[in-house]
């Protein structure tokens, strides 16, 4: 069986209200049902302390999970809300029949459900992968270009230079960068049972992942990005009244 978790909070500090604000005439966190729904998932769930969310995904046939405030705070870690949630799951489900968790995120309309069951359909044919992880090619935020400033405001660079190669004002001088983008993010259960043992950042990512190369979108946390997420919308081929899947 795969399953779909749903997860965003009530509460956002980078971006008030971002998981329900409307884009293209739908709350935000609506785009993380329409695609478990028009997906092979199985089975949705959503873990949430937002009421307005869990309405949405009741009309999606979602299982609410009901978030505890500890784990809906501005530090709460995501490893912690999966662990929560996937304990519910798996006292719902028999965990022998699950086979995937796919885990989508109230604040990411930019979710492509041909390559979410692309990446569901990977992971099931095998065992070498733990995880199915969606990257977009952005050579103009190289970690070679990224800065940090000190307390005078002078500028730095974020990380040593000195371990890349072939460095110089060619943004892809050292090779392409890749960034998850946080919306095709498929597990196999392990990565959730065996979550501390992930890599860093995503430590649901488990230790192998597969990349699932998209085009470009992110999880939003500045209101600029709601406009290109717009225009990802409208380039499916989503509208006010449209579905494209």
């Amino acid at each position: 069986m795969n399953i779909g978790l749903v997860i965003g909070k009530d509460k956002s500090t980078g971006v008030p209200g971002k998981n329900v604000k409307p884009i293209l005439g739908r709350p935000a966190a609506e785009y993380a049902f329409i695609a478990a729904k028009y997906s092979i998932i199985d089975k949705i769930y959503v873990s949430t302390d937002s009421s307005l969310i869990a309405e949405i995904g009741e009309k999606y046939d979602s299982i609410h999970i009901d978030r505890p405030k500890s784990l809906a705070q501005p530090d709460s870690l995501t490893e912690d809300v999966i662990t929560h949630a996937y304990d519910i799951i798996r006292s719902d489900i028999d965990e022998k029949d699950i086979d995937s968790v796919s885990l989508l995120f109230c604040n990411n309309p930019a979710i492509d459900v041909i390559l979410l069951n692309k990446a569901i359909n990977f992971l099931n044919s095998q065992t070498e992968f733990d995880s199915c992880f969606s990257v977009a090619k952005y050579d103009m935020f190289s970690p070679a270009r990224s800065r940090k400033l000190d307390e005078n405001l002078e500028i730095h660079p974020f990380v040593s230079l000195d371990s890349m190669d072939n460095v110089s004002s060619i943004r892809d001088s050292h090779g392409s960068v890749y960034f998850c983008d946080l919306s095709i993010q498929v597990m196999k259960k392990r990565c959730i049972t065996d979550i501390n043992d992930g890599k860093l950042p995503f430590k649901w990512q488990g230790k192998k992942s597969k990349a699932i190369i998209t085009d470009f979108g992110f999880d939003i946390d500045s209101k600029w990005q709601e406009i290109v997420i717009e225009y990802w919308l409208k380039n499916k081929g989503y509208s006010k009244n449209k579905i494209p899947w």
